[in-house]
């Protein structure tokens, strides 16, 4: 059974979710909170398996939530609530840690099924959709230590062998895992294999955080453009 929380400050909102959530037999919906702070505690006594947050919230809003239970509770994965599919709240909490985003127009199956796969530890965030905001919101990001690249790169980076380097550049490309193989020229199988390894030298849950961090540590230029050794 794949426990939920619900957080939204609009009850019918949690009301329609709660419907469709609990008429599926393997989910259940365990606490309901109308803002970032009630949620925390919620977390905290109930250790749902996935959190469907909203972003826009009075009081603590979504983004902060989002940040604290990635600190506090990371085995409670969050599915952020967005009204648009390029938003630069949905990513705020993308990059805070949620684990992927959800449209509050989509189809009930595809509620169901954003939850499932989130539990199961995948991201929920199409590849080419991530791209497209990390050119848009790249920009406002911090350079990180790696944001001259060289020498300066980020040690988590340079932990990266050179096919997991190019393998998260592809990741940062917005491709999938068969588009890399193709690529690459090499097996799904080793693609995933490779994927696991970026995640676990990065230490982050998921791709859609790999790639932030490619932004962040300055693997990727502003404008999506990957380093290489050849380009400066």
């Amino acid at each position: 059974m794949t426990t939920v929380l619900l957080v939204d400050d609009q009850a019918l909102l949690r009301m329609g979710f709660r419907l469709v959530i609990e008429s599926e037999p393997d989910l259940e919906v365990v606490g309901e909170a109308s803002d970032g702070r009630v949620a925390l505690d919620q977390v905290a006594a109930l250790r749902p398996d996935v959190v469907l947050m909203d972003v826009r919230m009075p009081g603590m809003d979504g983004i902060e939530a989002t940040r604290r239970l990635a600190l506090e509770h990371p085995s409670s994965r969050v599915l952020v609530l967005t009204t648009f599919d390029v938003d630069e709240y949905a990513f705020a909490a993308l990059r805070s840690g949620a684990s992927g985003f959800l449209l509050k127009t989509a189809r009930p199956e595809e509620l169901v099924e954003a939850i499932r796969t989130v539990a199961s530890g995948t991201s929920v965030v199409a590849p080419r959709v991530l791209r497209r905001m990390l050119d848009l919101f790249a920009p406002h990001l911090p350079t990180g230590p790696g944001g001259d690249a060289g020498d300066g790169l980020d040690p988590r980076l340079q932990a990266l062998s050179p096919r997991e380097t190019d393998v998260l550049r592809c990741m940062a490309e917005g491709l999938s895992n068969a588009e890399i193989a193709e690529r690459l020229v090499v097996s799904s199988t080793t693609v995933k294999t490779h994927v696991g390894n970026v995640l676990a030298k990065l230490d982050v849950r998921d791709r859609v955080q790999a790639v932030i961090a490619a932004y962040e540590y300055g693997l990727v230029e502003r404008g999506g453009e990957a380093w290489s050794p050849g380009s400066r």
